[in-house]
């Protein structure tokens, strides 16, 4: 490590976003970024034939690990990698553009919290498994009402789906829940050990 860690913070104390070449000089952040995709994309394709329970992603949990680690605004195109893969394999359904546009706005989400530290990037990892999971089962199901024909155009109807949809709610965000903020605390592990790799570094270069 040298005194181009990245983690330090500015002079003026604010967050900044990293450039391309401080992320190569710290390669283990993206290559990390990307098994955690590959995951994802995966968990997507086999989690049906395991009996999971639907709903149960980590697609939230990796956009906000991606956020975190590459501190850069375009971490937020990881929901659309994971879902644009496993859908090149499963699919497409007509609502593809609600399931879509819901995890734009999830990745938002995860990029206003990617300068936080402390209890705020803890804080910010509920609301985003909270809030993230109540707007994807909101966005999604009015788009089953108005898209799929599975209900009556009326108020009953869009009152139906929702409730049809309440099991897949509980599963995604009881699974949110946990894993989001299990994202906040692998980053924070990933900080300290570059900190304590940097302070041994320093170290070595006194004592040379």
């Amino acid at each position: 490590m040298d005194n181009r860690d990245v983690l330090t913070p500015q002079a003026d104390g604010r967050g900044r976003d990293l450039t391309v070449a401080e992320l190569a000089h710290r390669w283990w952040r993206p290559a990390t970024v990307v098994l955690v995709l590959a995951a994802a994309v995966a968990w997507r394709l086999v989690a049906p034939g395991l009996g999971a329970p639907p709903n149960l992603e980590i697609a939230t949990a990796a956009t906000f690990l991606a956020v975190l680690l590459l501190r850069n605004r375009w971490a937020a195109v990881v929901p659309f990698a994971v879902v644009a893969v496993s859908d090149a394999v499963l699919g497409n359904t007509q609502i593809m553009w609600f399931t879509w546009s819901a995890w734009a706005v999830i990745g938002l989400g995860a990029i206003l919290a990617r300068h936080l530290r402390g209890p705020g990037r803890y804080a910010a990892a509920l609301g985003v498994g909270v809030g993230g999971s109540l707007w994807f089962f909101a966005w999604t199901n009015f788009g089953v009402w108005l898209m799929d024909g599975m209900y009556p155009a009326t108020l009953d109807g869009l009152l139906a789906s929702y409730v049809a949809g309440l099991p897949f709610l509980r599963t995604m965000l009881l699974g949110n829940l946990v894993l989001v903020p299990l994202a906040a605390v692998i980053a924070s592990m990933v900080e300290r050990a570059e900190a304590r790799a940097e302070a041994a570094g320093s170290l070595r270069a006194v004592r040379g």
